[in-house]
């Protein structure tokens, strides 16, 4: 794994907006080169000319991916990682937030979304998993959700059980690897972000005091992939004192919260 201050390489999916293409810019700042996919190649060159004109010195590779194409992601994952030497560290970023209430015939949004969000994730995770046991190194970034704390109800039911269920992969992995040769050199970190501004959520109320600025949002997420934490709910204020709260509640207060 890398050591605190060296400088790393970071696959980032869904990279061509919102949280992954700020988290490419913040990365970029930081020194680090940079894999980018995500299906919207046109984007992704837009990010890439934006990031150099910045910082001439970041290597970028960009390849377009749809997640739920799952021979891409192993093969997108392997030529970014001989593109660029080696990958550090892989962010399991790529997601969908369509959905509607269960039963009302619209099956087939939801299925879209478990597909990308859960399946896709899946695919992302076996991909750098193969990558890292082979270097006997790496990070692993899965970005869930404050949703995945609890069963959410009507349009994020099956949003908040593919973001539930991404956490328990990669909580999984890291049960696994601990007290094994090999806890020290593969992390695993999952994050939980709040209300952070991006596309996915442009829905939401602007006016919600528990809305961060994308730039805002995405350098807690950045702090707490740096330090290779664990978990964490990012930004910290409010999420984490809201964590238990949402974990705990009783329905009635839940709903209210919602």
């Amino acid at each position: 794994m890398h050591q605190t201050g060296r400088m790393t390489t970071i696959l980032i999916t869904g990279a061509s907006s919102g949280l992954g293409a700020e988290m490419a810019r913040q990365f970029a700042a930081r020194g680090h080169d940079l894999g980018l996919a995500a299906r919207r190649t046109e984007r992704l060159e837009e990010l890439r000319d934006e990031i150099t004109a910045a910082h001439p010195t970041t290597r970028i590779a960009v390849r377009a991916l749809d997640v739920t194409d799952h021979t891409a992601v192993f093969r997108v994952f392997g030529e970014l990682r001989d593109e660029l030497g080696r990958l550090d560290r892989v962010v399991v970023n790529a997601g969908l937030g369509k959905g509607a209430r269960l039963g009302t015939g619209r099956f087939e949004a939801n299925l879209e979304t478990a597909m990308t969000n859960f399946v896709g994730a899946l695919a992302q995770t076996e991909a750098a998993m193969e990558i890292f046991r082979a270097q006997e190194s790496g990070h692993l970034v899965m970005v869930s959700s404050m949703s995945a704390m609890r069963g959410m109800p009507s349009a994020m039911t099956t949003y908040a059980a593919t973001k539930a269920g991404v956490a328990h992969l990669a909580e999984g992995l890291r049960t696994e690897l601990h007290g094994t040769p090999l806890q020290k050199k593969i992390k695993v970190t999952v994050l939980y972000p709040g209300y952070i501004r991006s596309e996915m959520n442009d829905q939401v109320e602007q006016s919600t005091p528990l809305m961060s600025s994308t730039e805002k949002g995405v350098q807690a997420m950045v702090s707490a992939i740096e330090k290779e934490v664990g978990d964490a709910c990012v930004p910290a204020l409010p999420w984490a004192a809201m964590a238990p709260v949402m974990k705990h509640a009783p329905l009635g207060v839940l709903k209210k919260l919602i």
